[in-house]
């Protein structure tokens, strides 16, 4: 069985090419290869659960199971934010790499499977998890975020109601005490907790 998007060393067959699309009004550049997720455009969920986010200018944002890099190089110009992007994947992070320098962004770029390299504390964590890596990859994600939140710090998710949203709601809900629906479009819903001050 080849090795899919969330491998550390995908096998695909090198295809590179680049994309140029619109994200939150602004025009950018990405370069993209076989063995990384949605290598032909900016999936639908991504586009969601960027229309959903409004970050001040200079916060810190952590953006897990980055790819190429689309969510954090997108909100680093558009909104102002310090984006940290990780992901276990070596293949999408030198593309994420190659990219924010390609749209003029500084970001932190890591490997690291779920937070296991992550240090310090951010004011949002984000992400469009691998939903094929299974549920259990996918709650980690979840569970784990709040140790790396400042207070009144957000976790943000995009999730498929065919693919898991309802658990994840239910998990955000147990891990946080809260969770919010901030968007659902096409089935997709943009799902938010806050990290309480006491936490």
């Amino acid at each position: 069985m080849s090795k899919m998007y969330y491998a550390e060393n995908p096998d695909a067959a090198h295809d590179i090419h680049q994309l140029k699309v619109t994200l939150l009004n602004q025009d950018f550049v990405f370069w993209t290869d076989a063995g990384v997720f949605s290598k032909k455009m900016i999936d639908f969920g991504s586009q969601v659960l960027l229309n959903a986010l409004d970050f001040q200018k200079g916060q810190t944002v952590l953006d897990v199971g980055c790819g190429y890099g689309p969510l954090g190089i997108a909100l680093a110009k558009c909104q102002g934010i310090f984006p940290t992007m990780v992901d276990v994947n070596l293949r999408a992070l030198d593309l994420a790499q190659k990219n924010a320098e390609l749209n003029g962004v500084n970001a932190t770029i890591l490997q690291s499977d779920g937070y296991d390299q992550v240090s310090g504390h951010f004011d949002h964590i984000i992400s469009n998890p691998p939903i094929r890596a299974g549920k259990q990859v996918v709650h980690r994600i979840i569970t784990e975020s709040i140790d790396h939140l400042n207070p009144n710090g957000t976790f943000t998710i995009v999730i498929q109601k065919k693919q898991g949203a309802p658990s994840a709601k239910a998990k955000m809900e147990g891990v946080f005490g809260n969770v919010t629906t901030l968007r659902k479009e096409k089935g997709y819903y943009i799902l938010q907790s806050i990290k309480d001050e006491s936490c």
